[in-house]
């Protein structure tokens, strides 16, 4: 008898996955599809979404039309910032362009003078000044910088929202794609900034992430969600599983720090360090900062690595040193080595004095040390004076350095620090809004995957 499933189109920036979960959420098919970039209409690297649409179609008629799996539903979680534009015959218009292109200043600047200035403006959208990376004003860009392509779109989705047109044929949007520092959203309010209306500008309105749409696949009959954002999809198997407040660090190239339960409005200075808010699959505000963690620690660990002539992977096999990091405790907290100055605009310090270590162990432990102290300041902006939260959750690539968590464990002492082992959290996310197609009730118990760490 095939097993049931519901089936997840997880697509990141580098790899696209598709990923299936039986009724017990256990893993049960997983593949990677890397696609060669394209380019723009100003030769900007960018997705290739005809390439990403043809895979998918494919692998969903593979898995009708085969004998191991029965497909319940269908969902997609993806990366957010990310604009499609259709015709009137609901076909693209645009290449999906790339949120790390630059955006004339203009374009921003003469929406902020509109409605209050910039600090306003952003505070009100909770959106950090961004540009390209607030989705919404891509669409201010396209219209004054692309009249004559723009006078054909009929339809704007965000990118979940367009892989599920694709099966579905409905235009729709829904919370956590808008709510994610897209500059579209009056968190005031709560509904559609007024901006959007002056310009004539005509969005579909939001949906709840459990919407579902039943569409015919070589005759079987298959559910289709509307799509999540991927860093509001990956909060879903927490908030599900876990009683209290608590706050998820999502590690990897970004430190992603979200404090669902911090209700305040941000403040200037929060935007300014670019904090900003997600949107829950329950129309709530999610506090969140953002800091570059992963890579910073990639390219100065090769910069570590260069200097003491050691091999780029071998911070890997350093074993946490209790007594290198308790002497570093015992000095005061504004002594570094590292990021004396702040971040670089590069992310490379070349400040730090590395003649000052005899080993790259010590280095690399040192280097940690100071780049936890950076962390930090990013958790304390998503964090209230007097917070409730007493569970600190990590996730991603940081769980694997020790120094790193139980140093956490030691500067939040109020505060229980886990990692977190769940495999494909926004796919998992993903499939738990949509667990109703399984027809079986609410959805297994979920295995978190959690060890609690002892500060040094």
């Amino acid at each position: 008898m095939p097993t049931r499933v519901i089936t997840v189109f997880d697509i990141g920036k580098t790899l696209k996955k598709v990923v299936l979960f039986d009724r017990d959420l256990n893993v049960v098919f997983r593949e990677e599809k890397k696609f060669s970039l394209i380019r723009d209409d100003d030769g900007f690297e960018c997705d290739d979404l005809e390439a990403i649409r043809e895979w998918i179609l494919t692998v969903i008629q593979d898995l009708v039309s085969g004998k191991d799996f029965d497909l319940a539903g269908i969902n997609f979680s993806t990366y957010g910032a990310s604009l499609v534009y259709l015709d009137n015959n609901g076909e693209l218009l645009t290449p999906l362009y790339n949120y790390l292109k630059t955006m004339p200043a203009d374009i921003p600047d003469s929406l902020y003078d509109k409605f209050g200035g910039k600090d306003e403006f952003c505070r009100v959208t909770a959106s950090p000044a961004l540009g390209m990376l607030n989705s919404g004003l891509q669409i201010l860009w396209l219209k004054k910088t692309r009249p004559h392509i723009y006078s054909k779109v009929r339809h704007i989705l965000h990118l979940p929202q367009y892989l599920s047109y694709i099966l579905t044929g409905k235009i729709v949007s829904e919370f956590t794609s808008i709510g994610c520092h897209t500059a579209m959203w009056d968190f005031d309010r709560m509904e559609y900034h007024s901006w959007l209306q002056n310009e004539r500008i005509s969005l579909p309105d939001p949906v709840s992430n459990s919407t579902l749409s039943e569409v015919n696949i070589s005759d079987s009959s298959i559910y289709s969600g509307t799509g999540i954002h991927d860093s509001s999809a990956s909060l879903v198997p927490y908030l599900a599983g876990i009683e209290g407040e608590f706050l998820l660090l999502s590690t990897g190239t970004w430190c992603i720090c979200m404090n669902p339960f911090n209700n305040e409005k941000l403040t200037a200075g929060q935007l300014e360090n670019d904090s900003l808010c997600y949107m829950s699959i329950n129309q709530k505000p999610v506090k969140s900062s953002r800091f570059f963690m992963g890579y910073i620690h990639d390219i100065n660990v090769d910069r570590l690595s260069d200097h003491f002539s050691v091999n780029r992977d071998s911070f890997r096999d350093i074993g946490p040193s209790d007594d290198l990091v308790r002497s570093f405790l015992r000095e005061s907290r504004e002594t570094r080595v590292f990021f004396r100055n702040g971040i670089a605009s590069d992310y490379i310090d070349r400040d730090a004095d590395l003649s000052l270590f005899e080993t790259f162990e010590e280095a690399y432990h040192r280097f940690i040390f100071d780049l936890t102290m950076e962390c930090v300041n990013c958790i304390k902006l998503v964090l209230t004076d007097n917070d409730d939260v007493r569970k600190i959750f990590i996730s991603g690539g940081f769980t694997h350095n020790e120094i790193f968590v139980r140093l956490l464990a030691r500067l939040f002492p109020g505060k229980r620090i886990f990692t977190s082992e769940i495999d494909n959290s926004s796919a998992l996310g993903a499939a738990l809004v949509i667990w109703d197609t399984m027809g079986t009730g609410s959805a297994p118990v979920i295995n978190h995957g959690l060890k609690e760490w002892k500060p040094y």
